[in-house]
């Protein structure tokens, strides 16, 4: 399994597909598919018998997961993607940080 460079919780933005574009918040990570699925991004409509979720069942939209390839972290300064690295800081903590602007990453 690759370590990867997104976790749930962190606002990314789709480089590549028909979302790109767009930002959002990361709802969860697949790390053994190399996936996630990211707020309002890749919208599917699907099917849906009724439940006690759903009473009235019938078509319901939703986000399905995204590839980590297609998406980028958001730079906390900037507020446009940028590529992640890891350094460690003064503490001695590993810390990811934005590439572009040198900001650390909470």
């Amino acid at each position: 399994m690759m370590k990867l460079h997104i976790k749930k919780g962190d606002t990314v933005a789709v480089i590549a597909g028909e979302d790109r574009g767009k930002q959002g918040r990361v709802l969860s990570v697949d790390a053994a598919k190399n996936r996630a699925i990211v707020e309002g991004v890749n919208i599917v409509k699907k099917s849906t018998k009724p439940s006690a979720k759903h009473p009235q069942g019938g078509i319901i939209e939703m986000e399905a997961p995204i590839n980590l390839s297609n998406i980028n972290l958001v730079d906390p300064k900037t507020g446009k993607p940028t590529r992640v690295g890891v350094r460690v800081n003064d503490k001695g903590e590993k810390v990811r940080f934005a590439k572009k602007s040198g900001e650390e990453i909470k």
